[in-house]
């Protein structure tokens, strides 16, 4: 059984910044490749960061680069999630999520096998 669980969320004024932290466990996780995404009241779940942790590569949403940062830990199953300059439309539920066996990045919410629960941002103005 693998377990994906998010931590950090919280409410923030706009302009300010919040790091989440997703870690991973289970015996048979071997994934390298681990995304966030996040879901407004009202809409659909959205990419907004992903990250081999093996070869470093990221990749970003549009409406989030040059904002937010995906690393990984020194721990090998925990990936982080540094969001600056937050606004209020960044105000969501964000999901770590994990692909098995796979060392491509994705954007697609169907090609991601794990997930964790969820952590609430609020972004306030």
């Amino acid at each position: 059984q693998v377990q994906l669980v998010e931590s950090g969320g919280g409410l923030v004024q706009a302009g300010g910044s919040l790091t989440l932290s997703c870690a991973a466990s289970g015996r048979t996780f071997s994934s390298n490749v681990m995304g966030w995404f996040r879901q407004a009241p009202g809409k659909e779940r959205e990419f907004v960061a992903s990250i081999n942790k093996s070869t470093n590569r990221t990749w970003y949403a549009d409406s989030v680069r040059g904002r937010f940062t995906i690393s990984r830990g020194n721990a090998k199953n925990t990936v982080y999630l540094q969001m600056n300059s937050l606004k209020p439309e960044d105000t969501a539920i964000y999901y770590c999520a994990a692909r098995r066996y796979s060392e491509y990045l994705s954007t697609y919410l169907h090609e991601y096998d794990y997930w964790g629960q969820g952590t609430q941002v609020t972004v306030s103005s």
